[in-house]
């Protein structure tokens, strides 16, 4: 039934979506979509929207007063932003899609919204990927560091402040982006081979050290003896949330990385209650060290495929 539905009601409004490559211009847009229905997923960043363009060619477009952004290298369109569209609406819009030549593909939806509509698996296929789930803390946590398992954060920042008590930690302010960048770029090529992901890292934080004041990025920088030992830039997603875009650590000294994500967290203590600190893509070191941190919410994200009828 579902099927045999969409099928009337596609046509009437297949030539109403128009998709636009993103600029700075459609930031205010942007956020008032994420401010207001306030998604937790960092993709929706305008920020990370912007600095991750050129790899991922994303574009948007307006549906039936909802946000369709698109992924090109993937293929895939992010969950609409707005008003939960139904299993039926989502139909309607995939096939709307197909007739534009698009792989009717869509990320990011929740498990929340799965279980809400249970019969959307008899039109689409349904797959989710832990290499893609984001980690969500409580800032007050990152910031307290209580309990057996974050109280070892606690001890290597004493031992860090202990070994260099000359460090600072500054305003990720113009004058530290240059060397913030070059250090960023000395870590990337101690890997041999460097990673595919962080060569396109680079080329999104260059974009952000361009764009910064206008992206609204913020920031903090450690450094020992006046060299950049850590940075972290991060920026508001909406008013229960931040997102940690960016954030590099000197292997060399140890608790560096556990300083800076402490000096983050303080940070932004007085103006969210949760920060998204992104990703692990699957490296095992990476998993391990966000586990650690004690999340509050894995953000699994899964993808919908609509079974298009023969």
């Amino acid at each position: 039934m579902l099927i045999a539905e969409t099928q009337v009601r596609t046509d009437s409004n297949s030539d109403l979506i128009e998709f636009k490559p993103i600029t700075l211009q459609d930031r205010q847009l942007i956020i008032s979509y994420v401010e207001r229905f306030k998604p937790l997923s960092c993709e929706y960043n305008f920020a990370n929207l912007f600095a991750w363009k050129k790899t991922h060619d994303f574009s948007y477009a307006h549906y039936q007063g909802r946000l369709l952004i698109y992924d090109k290298p993937n293929k895939c369109f992010f969950m609409p932003l707005g008003k939960n569209m139904t299993p039926e609406e989502l139909a309607d819009l995939s096939l709307n899609l197909a007739q534009k030549g698009y792989s009717p593909k869509f990320g990011l939806f929740t498990p929340e919204y799965l279980k809400l509509y249970p019969d959307i698996k008899n039109a689409f296929n349904i797959s989710s990927s832990r290499d893609h789930a984001e980690y969500i803390y409580e800032v007050e946590s990152l910031c307290v560091l209580s309990g057996d398992k974050l109280h070892k954060k606690k001890n290597l920042i004493t031992q860090f402040k202990r070994n260099y008590p000359d460090y600072r930690v500054h305003r990720l302010s113009e004058q530290f982006r240059a060397g913030c960048l070059k250090f960023a770029r000395s870590l990337l090529n101690r890997q041999t081979p460097p990673s595919h992901d962080l060569i396109q890292e680079i080329t999104a934080l260059e974009i952000s050290f361009h764009y910064y004041e206008e992206l609204g990025l913020e920031g903090r920088v450690l450094t020992v003896n006046d060299k950049i030992v850590a940075f972290s830039v991060f920026s508001r997603l909406n008013k229960l949330i931040y997102n940690v875009q960016f954030e590099k650590s000197s292997f060399e000294f140890k608790g560096a990385a556990q300083v800076i994500n402490h000096e983050t967290a303080k940070a932004l203590r007085p103006v969210c209650e949760f920060v998204n600190r992104e990703q692990d893509l699957g490296l095992k070191g990476l998993r391990q060290a966000k586990m650690s941190y004690d999340p509050v919410k894995l953000l699994v994200p899964h993808t919908i495929e609509y079974i298009i009828p023969n």
